[in-house]
């Protein structure tokens, strides 16, 4: 738990140097006897049982931008914790950064310290149970503004804890039913009107693609529609796949891939996380949030490799590969977001292609878009959240891999140029002439180890560039 006084003293001091700056003689001395070389996040803790301990925290040589705050105050917190230190004073050094969001960026580096999965019984204490206060004190910007950001970022921190924790959960606990339970349970306390469609009302909307994918499953699909409305701007369609775990159909995967299939709703997890930021914020934002959940399982009624299944849209798709299963539950979800909801721009956000990784590695989300503008505008909000994209390009000879011999479409053109043409194949459903970017997070939203202060596992990806976008911090 992360207190923030204003304008307050008290608690172990940390003090954040750099080479060049004017310290004490006898605290450079002592600095230069510990071999500390100011480096970035570099740190010497110094415990004091007489009075208030130190903290020295280097920062290195270059310019700090808010990546380097939340890096920074992660290590701090961790530094905090381990050593069971519950309340500590600040006094930023003069930053080129505003101070709103500088004290947001600060926050959230303590507060990712905090999250965890874990389903062990002999945990004694919860990371989120240890309580730090921190006094930033020497700091300038009316309190109002500054506590006006501090409120913001705890609600944007939740949005990607419900995420992660959406995402980590394990497939016999989420499942479209209950996925579609908690969504409903979270954003309505917080002002979201949630609908959900069983299986006899997707056949009415005419969702026929999504319907196959679901075909096989005894966990019957769900398709959950958030609306927020607190402004009478353009309505924009958040669209995350939902399955809410794949066995990769008749392509079945091997062992060791299904493991982590309980993940294959990263995009869901981020969707609802971020209209429950949103909400919580009373954002003045118009939103409209599409999920088709469904498990992707082997039965009798599965569906197979080969069929020509139809689509909400009217084409036909061939399936080449039934573990090739998110974009056709896409294509039924744009569609409707986009011809029926009337949305006039969309993201879709999808754990889509093993190829993303080859490409791009845990670093950078792949993108496809048909719009640059909408596209600039998006990739300007993920540099503010550190969250990093990557376009691919959106070509006519790309589109030419996805036809079929047999129907209009099919939904994968083989190993070349995998995460291209997955994308390219969603947006063929999205209505024509409506700005569209497609991210597929199958890299970022589920690591194989931790990196800075994202953990292992589930990272809650794009909650804050959505955000960013949809409800922009001011100064």
């Amino acid at each position: 738990m992360i207190k923030f006084n204003l304008y307050k003293e008290g608690g172990l001091k940390v003090h954040f140097v750099k080479n060049d700056q004017e310290l004490p003689s006898e605290i450079k001395e002592y600095l230069e006897k510990k071999k500390f070389a100011y480096k970035f996040k570099e740190s010497l803790y110094l415990p004091s049982f007489e009075e208030e301990s130190e903290i020295f925290m280097g920062l290195g040589d270059d310019e700090l931008d808010l990546e380097d705050v939340r890096n920074l105050f992660f290590e701090l917190g961790n530094i905090l914790r381990d050593n069971q230190e519950h309340e500590v004073e600040i006094k930023m050094p003069e930053l080129s950064i505003c101070n709103k969001k500088t004290i947001m960026a600060a926050y959230e580096g303590l507060r990712q310290g905090e999250y965890e999965f874990t389903k062990k019984t002999d945990v004694k204490e919860k990371k989120a149970d240890f309580e730090i206060t921190v006094n930033y004190s020497a700091f300038r910007g009316p309190e109002a503004k500054l506590r006006e950001g501090l409120n913001k970022i705890e609600n944007i921190m939740d949005g990607i804890f419900l995420a992660r924790d959406l995402v980590n959960e394990r497939a016999n606990v989420i499942y479209p039913e209950t996925l579609a339970n908690i969504a409903k349970e979270k954003l309505e306390e917080a002002g979201v009107k949630v609908t959900v469609y069983e299986e006899d009302e997707i056949e009415k909307i005419g969702m026929k693609a999504f319907l196959r994918v679901a075909a096989g499953a005894t966990n019957r699909p769900r398709l959950i529609v958030m609306e927020y409305k607190n402004s009478d701007t353009e309505k924009v369609a958040l669209v995350g796949k939902g399955l809410t775990y794949d066995s990769g159909g008749y392509n079945i995967k091997s062992p060791s891939g299904m493991n982590y299939m309980h993940c294959d709703m990263g995009g869901a997890g981020t969707v609802i996380g971020t209209i429950y930021a949103l909400a919580k914020n009373k954002a003045k934002t118009n939103i409209v949030g599409v999920v088709a959940a469904c498990e992707n399982m082997i039965s009798g009624q599965a569906y197979k490799s080969g069929d020509v299944i139809d689509s909400m849209k009217g084409l036909t798709i061939e399936v080449a590969n039934t573990d090739a299963e998110g974009r056709i539950t896409l294509a039924d979800a744009v569609h409707y977001a986009t011809n029926d909801l009337g949305a006039e721009k969309i993201i879709d956000l999808a754990t889509l292609t093993g190829a993303v990784t080859i490409a791009l590695g845990e670093v950078y989300t792949g993108a496809v878009t048909n719009n640059e503008d909408f596209y600039n505008e998006v990739l300007e909000a993920g540099k503010l959240a550190g969250e990093k994209m990557w376009a691919f390009p959106y070509d006519e000879d790309y589109k030419k891999l996805n036809r079929s011999e047999v129907a209009d479409i099919k939904n994968t053109s083989g190993r070349q140029a995998g995460s291209v043409t997955a994308g390219l194949f969603v947006g063929e459903f999205v209505k024509e002439n409506t700005p569209w970017v497609h991210l597929d997070i199958a890299a970022t939203a589920y690591r194989d180890k931790k990196v800075g202060y994202l953990p292992k596992n589930a990272t809650g990806i794009h909650v804050k560039t959505l955000n960013n976008l949809l409800d922009p911090t001011d100064c």
